[in-house]
């Protein structure tokens, strides 16, 4: 029987690097030291042939590429990259949140329950390709059947199955994931506008405000200071109450794996327990208008000791009470009223909520 020999690379002639090297070859290290995927198709080989050569027949080949290939992503890749096929390609990394590993989970839960019946019906497909196919002194129409009961009970509790553990897991972990705090130790307000942010620390009687990003030639800039920052204390309880100014909004942050919307005329809730100190990017997900894609903001996760310190900056500020969620709107009896929080364009809202050019002294 035919055998192919692994080992190392003749000389001239380096094992490939990379991805490809991952099912062609090897690849190098992680670090010094650690097996990589040449030694362990070594490995491999040798438990297939002990005492001879590095050999493996033709059958085991293909479980020994499999074998490669995972190697790649336990020995041969840097942790990195690892942590990113482990959590299905998400933003963030696990563990920033208490929310993150319950998404992760349920994210990558289901691509392998889609990857696998996936195989399944592209393997019937090609399997039902190849065997039925028409032969060459085959003429007319195969036998037709009108109908097969054992058939179509499969087909439809089969997907009826499917979708009845997805949508288990799915509301389990959704209860989970929505479920408030009795008594959260930290509550901040979070109030949506066109197009930027304002923050109402509750607990500490302050608050802050922001416009939308920057944007030039070069793109929009979310790392500007004009930018809203939200900020929070580490591995503290943490409830954002959520409301709009008015249209619909969204308060998303990559990194938690969690947005929930802004609806107007109602209030929603996002309870989250920050475990991963850094500052994130946060945007709205919900087109609202003209500049939609500048309605940046940031959450910055920090100690306890730097989130008293910025609530005293706020307070030195005058930043003290709140910002209701209705300033910059029409109140009745009123033609006009100016929004003097957070527009980067100024101007005056008629009864509409439409903008109406800024008057000045020098306005013609």
């Amino acid at each position: 029987m035919r055998s192919v020999t692994t080992g190392p690379p003749e000389p001239g002639h380096p094992a490939p690097r990379g991805r490809w090297g991952v099912l062609f070859g090897g690849v190098e290290s992680a670090a010094p030291g650690a097996p990589g995927c040449q030694e362990w198709g070594t490995h491999v080989a040798q438990q297939h042939r002990p005492g001879g050569p590095p050999r493996i027949h033709r059958g085991a080949k293909r479980w020994a590429v499999t074998g490669l290939a995972l190697a790649a992503l336990t020995t041969g890749c840097s942790s990195e990259q690892v942590d990113l096929v482990q959590r299905g390609w998400l933003p963030g990394e696990t563990g920033t949140t208490n929310i993150t590993p319950i998404v992760e989970s349920l994210w990558v839960g289901s691509w392998i329950a889609a990857l696998v019946l996936g195989v399944l019906v592209w393997g019937l497909t090609i399997w039902a390709v190849v065997r039925y196919r028409r032969r060459k002194d085959e003429t007319g129409l195969p036998p037709q059947l009108r109908y097969n009961v054992p058939l179509e009970i499969l087909y439809t509790v089969v997907p009826l199955f499917i979708i009845g553990v997805l949508f288990f897991y799915t509301a389990r972990d959704e209860l989970i994931i929505e479920e408030r705090y009795d008594d959260p130790q930290v509550t901040v307000e979070v109030i949506g506008k066109q197009w930027g942010w304002d923050v109402n620390y509750t607990d500490a009687d302050v608050y802050d405000t922001g416009i939308m990003a920057p944007a030039d030639e070069d793109g929009v800039d979310p790392d500007s200071d004009v930018v809203t920052t939200i900020y929070v204390p580490v591995d503290q309880t943490v409830e954002f109450v959520l409301r709009t100014r008015d249209v619909n909004h969204s308060f998303w942050v990559p990194a938690f794996s969690y947005k929930k919307d802004l609806i107007a005329g109602r209030t929603n809730y996002m309870s989250v327990t920050p475990q991963r100190e850094g500052t994130y990017i946060g945007r709205c997900a919900e087109f609202c208008g003209e500049f939609h894609s500048r309605m940046f903001f940031r959450v910055a996760v920090v100690s306890q000791d730097e989130y008293e310190q910025h609530l005293d900056e706020l307070r030195a500020a005058g930043q003290t009470g709140a910002l209701p969620a209705d300033l910059g709107r029409v109140v009745p009896d009123e033609d006009q009223e100016e929004d003097q929080i957070g527009e980067e364009r100024g101007g005056l809202q008629d009864e509409d909520g439409l903008q109406d050019e800024p008057q000045g002294e020098n306005q013609s």
